[in-house]
């Protein structure tokens, strides 16, 4: 079967809803950064409610496009699909393997993030750098294990950690914005830099936030009515998470002052504590941890999807393509895993922590490119109406691409050159059969 075919509407094959397709959503793009947000954000004061202006806009925008472009093509793969469809192989396997890069290198990050928040909580299970590595890689592995499961076993599990995180965050912002301190949004841009560096350096930040906005478009296969429910699952999840996340952000700008804001290691809790006291702060570390361990879970899901996808057109080996009897794509998710795991120790060996702060910037370049491409596969292919929404996402995806920096752009490009051997393998052995 290739991408370009309709794929069977059962409902047995089909394990996801609309909520747990929101759900993936919304636990992919809330993972981390929030919590974290805040104090990278202080340095540039209010002014960093420019960035997130802009930041939210094109969310919405590449948001509509993905929408237009699930409905017209809703198959497994989600920017892959896009990218084949709209500009042929070559273009189909560079997005699917960028795109696999970007998922894995952020599940080690999500996993390591997972550990700190954990450490928060229960002191003793990170004390040692040995520690916070099996806590990283207990917390991914479990992940594995529960889409290892099914699909339909990781989608509940993604709708009651995003429930979990989702209601306590949004508590917190809309209690905590009554106690709000208006005198440290002043001065507006507290760097003191030129506006057009402060807007390009948060819109570069505040994008973390919205980095899986696209998650239902992945295991399009998977999801119930998908040319409905996909559209509105993008929508509505990232709208929810887009707005949950800058008023949690902003809120605690408002909280603590900016030199005291800037260093902090977490600054959401820290909050909490002025506020309420030190048992807040702890109960803040929770939903910390446990936003963690959503996003993990969902990137798990999406890790197997976009290789089974490329697998299934000829394009990556077999085994890619191969599904368990509950439907999971096994090999592809520990594969992914299992690359995620070296990086997680990569991050706590002294001699590699430079390689894995790489692999971070890595996954934000190599998520763009498919929202570049996403997005001019619309503006080549689609309808006249919607072509201006697509050319705006375009934009947007090119200005943030481009904010990444030149270090990650072309590690980036090397990362994906080395790629092109397996593309020309996997043709000559399509064209010796």
């Amino acid at each position: 079967m290739t991408s370009l075919e309709a794929e069977p509407q059962t409902s047995s094959a089909r394990p996801l809803g609309l909520w747990s397709a929101i759900a993936l959503v919304v636990g992919s793009m809330i993972g981390s950064g929030v919590f974290l947000l805040p104090a990278s954000l202080a340095p540039y004061g209010a002014a960093s409610l420019l960035g997130w202006g802009i930041t939210l806009c094109g969310a919405i925008l590449l948001a509509l496009t993905f929408c237009k472009l699930s409905a017209r093509w809703p198959q497994t793969g989600g920017p892959y699909v896009y990218a084949r469809n709209g500009f042929g192989d070559v273009a189909g396997f560079v997005i699917a393997w960028s795109y696999w890069i970007s998922v894995w290198c952020a599940n080690a990050a999500i996993a390591v993030a997972f550990a700190g928040s954990i450490g928060a909580v229960f002191p003793p299970l990170t004390a040692t750098p040995l520690r916070s590595a099996m806590c990283a890689l207990g917390a991914l592995w479990i992940c594995t294990a529960v889409n290892l499961a099914g699909v339909r076993e990781a989608g509940r599990v993604q709708l009651l950690t995003t429930v979990l995180k989702l209601v306590p965050l949004l508590l917190f912002a809309v209690v905590a914005l009554w106690f709000v301190d208006t005198t440290h949004y002043v001065p507006f841009n507290r760097s003191g830099e030129p506006m057009g560096h402060v807007v390009q350096a948060t819109v570069a930040l505040t994008l973390w936030a919205f980095l899986g906005l696209e998650a239902a478009t992945i295991p399009a296969g998977a999801i119930t009515d998908a040319s409905r429910t996909i559209p509105r699952a993008t929508i509505f999840g990232t709208l929810l998470a887009g707005v949950a996340t800058i008023l949690a952000c902003t809120v605690v700008l408002g909280l603590l002052p900016g030199d005291v804001l800037k260093d902090s290691q977490a600054p959401m809790a820290d909050a909490a504590s002025s506020l309420w006291g030190p048992g807040a702060g702890i109960a803040l570390a929770v939903v910390a941890t446990i936003s963690t361990f959503g996003a993990l879970n969902g990137w798990v899901l999406v890790s197997g999807q976009v290789p089974l996808a490329a697998a299934q057109d000829g394009m990556l080996p077999k085994p890619f393509a191969r599904l368990h009897a509950n439907g999971t794509p096994v090999f592809g998710v520990v594969a992914s895993s299992v690359l995620a795991s070296l990086l997680v120790m990569a991050n706590f060996s002294h001699s590699l922590v430079e390689l894995f702060t790489f692999s971070i910037l890595l996954s934000t370049a190599a998520t763009l490119l498919p929202y570049v491409v996403s997005s001019a596969a619309w503006l080549r292919t689609g309808e006249r109406n919607g072509r201006i929404l697509a050319a705006l996402a375009l934009l947007y995806s090119l200005y943030a691409l481009v904010g990444t920096g030149s270090e990650s752009l072309l590690w980036g490009g090397a990362l994906l050159l080395a790629g092109l051997p397996v593309f020309a393998f996997m043709r000559y052995r399509a064209a010796t059969a």
